[in-house]
């Protein structure tokens, strides 16, 4: 059998495996073609997701995250997460400003919206255990900002 045809033998039965079961397309189903000689994991959830007509996945962010900001305003933060679903409630802790605060947003797939803290908006994507992206100051500009799951 040549590498191409095991390729297509080895994704077809990923395929199937992964058909039809509503968890698997609800929380991700990844398949490993390492033995193509292609050692990466490729994610075959949002295709599924999109024959079966589901939603994408949501991460689950519920926990502590620490984290820094630049740009506009540079600092650290602590981000406290409660999530219902794709919606999230808690609060940040800034270190400039000093302040806490509490803060709402939202999750999609990787997808990730929170703000308005004091007027800034925050926009960016979750891999795994961290987040990063960039936020927004109403006529002041902005800046980048990341953050890794602490408990």
């Amino acid at each position: 059998m040549s590498l191409q045809a095991l390729t297509a033998a080895r994704r077809l039965a990923a395929a199937r495996a992964c058909a039809g079961v509503a968890d698997a397309l609800r929380v991700g189903c990844e398949i490993d073609f390492g033995a193509t000689g292609d050692h990466r994991l490729t994610t075959a959830t949002r295709a599924l997701q999109q024959a079966a007509g589901l939603p994408p996945a949501t991460v689950d962010l519920s926990g502590r995250w620490s984290g820094q900001y630049s740009g506009t305003y540079h600092g650290t933060f602590t981000l406290k997460w409660n999530q219902s679903g794709s919606k999230l409630d808690g609060t940040i802790k800034l270190s400039n400003p000093w302040t806490t605060l509490s803060i709402r947003g939202t999750v999609s797939g990787r997808t990730i919206q929170f703000g308005n803290v004091g007027g800034v908006a925050y926009s960016g994507e979750v891999t795994g255990d961290s987040m990063s992206g960039n936020y927004r100051v109403p006529t002041r500009g902005g800046g980048s900002w990341s953050a890794t799951k602490i408990s």
